[in-house]
């Protein structure tokens, strides 16, 4: 029988006055995770994964240019450092191994050198490379070694029709909103000299943050060769201004570099199982983008994650007996890659998380740290404490659920880590756009840890001074002690996790319940309310049944007992549940 039959069949027989779930708890048991959280610790180190990150801000990294492959390297030199064998030298039996995997890129990688903008007859320089380092659009060629002059049309929102009113050819355009859309229709098809955009949401704050430019792109081109410039706040409110008191002259210059057969390069290193080696715990960090934050934190922390989990493994205070495997690369293409390019390597891979924009210094930037969740139903119904971050997320359906232990066990680590430091942790619903939806398009468990929002987001104000070391430690301890545990877990561990899952799923049907009185009080449909209930049941139902993969060699006849013990008690609190707050 389905929950949902099981849940309205009990909810038929059931008294108005059921005996509340609250009576159903149990005492929770030790932590899991406290000796292993004690081993690492002691050892993890904000400020090493803080130099990675000082030395990835140094470049602006897109794949195949000096700045990504000197990132690569410095990943490969660390990891040597830190006993990893590179895998071509590696014996069957070295458990710490490496390789940096070359892929060739469509088009030539591009990497920008110097960039200006001034208005012709001010000696006050308009846009600098130097201290704006994301004002040249990604794929932008370089004009002639003096740059171009033009006359600067003001065409709205860059549209063809805006673009034709304005009479572009041979003119620098001027458009409100990213260049990306307007360039081909402006360059390539009106013979523009070339755009200018500005779009900067609010959430950045550009009134208060003037200087800030946000990064973007334009379609490769190698037959217009055309360029796009970004404007910061003060620069376009600038413009605007000379626009208005008559015509405008701008002086651009840009200077770009172009490798041809460039590669695109992927590290992975493994801290190989002894027991199960091919079942693995997937960490990815990605390489590319500018930002000290987004995301040279995350690579940061990743490698001192490494650095930690070889010297645990070197001074046997841990054993995995599964892999852990981390990847640096592209975003969401290297990911995807490692996933879907060994179909049995695939089918070995249990857990994926990714670390994106992981070390900020949450009083300079705004942002609190996230763990976004696996798709629950709080991405169907998104209320009560529940809250979307301003990247934002579009409502799913309960077709595209994954239940899973892996959102309440990661959770209630991180809160473990928060215990003793008082660091701030919060969840928001599923929304995507990094390395965790590769996980989840294969159907595999998949989590995102990063920080929103950031008012310096893909800004060039997303520097080193932004980035905390003790932030990146409670990030990298966090992570690495979810994987450790995981990677080695026996039947107590498993049971634990089912124990934390079974008290998360009691208090958010009674949370959920409650919320669903109030609607109902302010006019609400019953049978909608009663819906979200289900949809939670059922979850957590989905959640605890995936708990049987946690212990290594496959659940044990106690666990198997604990989960159907634990599903029996989220049922009867469902039931309990339903019958106290709803009519």
């Amino acid at each position: 029988m389905s929950l949902r039959r099981t849940i309205t069949a009990a909810l038929a027989l059931l008294a108005p006055h059921a005996l509340p779930c609250a009576a159903l708890a149990q005492q929770a048991p030790p932590s899991l995770s406290s000796p292993v959280f004690a081993a690492v610790r002691p050892l993890y180190s904000g400020e090493r994964a803080k130099e990675t990150v000082a030395f990835l801000d140094r470049f602006v990294r897109w794949p195949g240019n000096r700045g990504f492959d000197a990132s690569i390297a410095h990943i490969a030199e660390r990891l040597e450092r830190a006993g990893f064998v590179r895998e071509a030298r590696a014996s069957a039996g070295d458990r710490l191994v490496y390789r940096v995997e070359r892929y060739p890129m469509r088009t030539p990688a591009w990497e920008p050198l110097d960039a200006a903008v001034d208005i012709v007859g001010d000696s006050v320089p308009l846009l600098r490379f130097a201290t704006n380092r994301n004002m040249l659009a990604i794929n932008s060629w370089a004009t002639a070694a003096g740059g171009v002059e033009g006359e600067v049309v003001d065409a709205g929102d860059g549209s063809p029709a805006a673009l034709d009113a304005a009479g572009v050819k041979g003119k620098i355009v001027l458009v409100a909103g990213g260049a990306g859309g307007a360039f081909s229709e402006a360059v390539a098809r009106r013979g523009a000299v070339g755009v200018l955009s500005y779009a900067l949401p609010a959430y950045l704050q550009p009134a208060k943050h003037v200087n800030s430019i946000q990064f973007g792109g334009i379609p490769y081109d190698s037959t217009s060769r055309g360029w796009a410039v970004s404007l910061s706040y003060a620069a376009h409110q600038r413009l605007r201004r000379a626009l208005g008191a008559g015509t405008v002259r701008l002086r651009v210059r840009t200077e770009v570099a172009w490798t041809a057969d460039a590669v695109e390069q992927t590290v992975v290193a493994e801290v190989r199982g002894r027991r199960a080696p091919r079942e693995r715990f997937v960490f990815s960090a990605h390489v590319q983008e500018p930002g000290a934050n987004d995301n040279a934190s995350g690579v940061g922390a990743q490698v001192e994650m490494a650095r930690v989990a070889a010297e645990l493994l070197r001074t046997k205070q841990v054993d995995p007996m599964r892999t852990i495997t981390f990847v640096w690369g592209d975003e969401i293409r290297s990911t995807d890659r490692y996933i879907t390019q060994d179909p049995a390597r695939a089918r070995g891979i249990k857990w994926g998380l990714s670390l994106d924009m992981v070390g900020e210094d949450t009083r300079k930037t705004g942002g609190t740290f996230l763990i976004e969740k696996m798709p629950d139903p709080s991405a169907i119904w998104t209320r009560g404490e529940e809250k979307h971050s301003e990247w934002g997320g579009s409502p799913l359906t309960k077709a595209e659920m994954t239940p899973h232990y892996f959102n309440d066990f990661v959770l209630a680590r991180a809160l473990e880590q928060a215990a003793t430091n008082g660091w701030i942790v919060k969840t928001n619903p599923f929304e995507g756009g990094s390395d965790h939806t590769p996980f989840l398009k294969a159907r595999k468990p998949g989590l995102l840890f990063w920080h929103f929002t950031d008012q310096f987001y893909h800004t060039d104000g997303d520097r080193l001074e932004m980035v905390s070391a003790e932030e990146l430690k409670n990030v990298g301890v966090t992570a690495l002690v979810s994987a450790l545990v995981l990677a080695s877990a026996d039947g107590r561990t498993a049971r634990g996790v089912i124990e934390e899952v079974r008290q998360a799923a009691m208090a958010r049907l009674a949370t959920e319940a409650r919320l669903s009185a109030a609607a109902i009080a302010r006019g609400a449909k019953p049978v909608a309310e009663r819906e979200i209930l289900e949809t939670w049941g059922e979850w957590y139902d989905g959640a605890l049944r995936s708990a049987a993969e946690i212990e290594v060699g496959g659940a044990s006849r106690e666990t198997r007992r604990a989960i159907e013990r634990a599903r029996g008690a989220v049922r009867r609190a469902l039931v309990s549940e339903t019958a106290r707050y709803l009519p």
